[in-house]
């Protein structure tokens, strides 16, 4: 009989990030062993109660306002929990992240060690990309307050990148411990878009064959930092354009930025873009850049090393497990436009570089990060001793 696993989530598809990914790809590769039940804040009045989702039935908390349903889906959620675990007898709670609707399963069983009950066992996976300062100080220390709490009352923790593990054993956490970082599709990624489909799509992005296109594939958040990448084609030739896949609370900002930089027509905005489309708008650009100010993992460089396109990123967080200067990538300097510039330069200029860089990074992305050897860790180091 399979294994049941109760997971928590404050987002979940069709809301696309690192982490909702990277549970759609894990147990789409484990079903049949184990059954899986998610619980998520609803976000979306539009989106329904109950449905299944690959092989996930989700649950959603909540009305569809997300400030509202992320406050209630811990404590909803934990209620949620325990009459779907009494209908379902869970293996274990996996909780995504440690903030928000992963407070429902601490919470949870809490309750039950109120009554008496048996502890379920508690799975934490670290996806967070926020800074030291963010996690300290933001929202008046609670979120760091949330973690201490989540990390004490873990009993296996995985981390997307040895940056996230070394934090949570710095505050404290003791237990059973892995490194699992995020994957991509390889296969997926690396299908080629014909050379013809490619010109076509430049052409409709109103792009000449002589301009180099640069893109990201980013929440516009502070965190991502797209406004150097606008600000450094101020240092770059005319025919260097930037191209923008996402969208959230910085959109209005940096269009504003392209305008009064007089730069509105060397930069692209072409919103949400589903996950799906992503792998064709890599083939057809030349340089993929996010100079992040933090970041847990980032699955977007990931992406765009397995499509053949090479990367610029900053030394933060858990980029620096993958991206080696000059060898499965080039590093920028942080909140540094001109040293983006510098970057994009050192690739055009040097043409034998950047295509050893673009081998070097396909080759570790196919050792390393396909989602068959990340879900075959989960199964075997954390999800079999349950």
């Amino acid at each position: 009989m399979p294994k049941r696993i109760l997971i928590f989530s404050t987002a979940y598809l069709p809301f696309i990030g690192g982490a909702e990914i990277a549970v759609k790809e894990i147990t789409d590769r484990l079903s049949g062993e184990y059954e899986f039940d998610l619980i998520t804040a609803r976000l979306d009045g539009s989106l329904p109660k109950v449905e299944k989702i690959g092989e996930v039935t989700v649950y959603r908390i909540g009305i569809g306002v997300p400030i509202l349903d992320k406050l209630a889906v811990p404590f909803l959620g934990a209620i949620k929990a325990l009459f779907l675990h009494k209908r379902r007898s869970y293996k274990a709670f996996w909780a995504i992240m440690a903030t928000f609707a992963s407070g429902a399963g601490y919470l949870a069983n809490s309750l039950r060690k109120a009554f008496g009950r048996k502890k379920i066992p508690m799975i934490l996976t670290l996806q967070e990309g926020d800074s030291e300062e963010h996690l300290t100080y933001n929202r008046g220390g609670l979120i760091s307050i949330s973690w201490y709490l989540a990390l004490k009352r873990t009993d296996t923790l995985t981390a997307i990148s040895n940056y996230l593990l070394k934090r949570a054993k710095g505050m404290g956490f003791v237990g059973r411990s892995f490194l699992i970082p995020n994957g991509v599709n390889v296969k997926y990624f690396q299908l080629p878009t014909p050379d013809i489909e490619q010109i076509e799509l430049r052409k409709e992005l109103g792009m000449r064959d002589s301009d180099v296109l640069l893109i990201t594939t980013s929440r516009l958040t502070k965190k991502n930092s797209v406004e150097d990448i606008i600000k450094s084609l101020q240092y770059l030739p005319s025919n260097v354009k930037f191209l923008i896949l996402g969208v959230g609370e910085e959109e209005a900002s940096l269009k504003r930025l392209a305008k009064d930089a007089e730069l509105e027509e060397r930069v692209r905005f072409l919103g949400l873009v589903r996950h799906a489309d992503i792998p064709k708008y890599l083939n057809a650009c030349d340089i993929f850049v996010r100079p992040s100010l933090s970041e847990g993992m980032g699955n977007s460089f990931i992406e765009a090393m397995a499509s053949g396109i090479p990367v610029i990123a900053t030394p933060v967080g858990g980029i620096t497990d993958f991206l080696k200067d000059g060898v499965t990538g080039l590093f920028c300097e942080v909140k540094n436009p001109e040293s983006i510039a510098k970057k994009v330069k050192e690739y055009l200029e040097n043409p034998a570089l950047r295509e050893q860089i673009i081998i070097n990074a396909k080759k570790m992305v196919m050792e390393k990060y396909d989602w068959d050897m990340v879900a075959s860790d989960m199964k075997n180091k954390v999800f079999s001793m349950l």
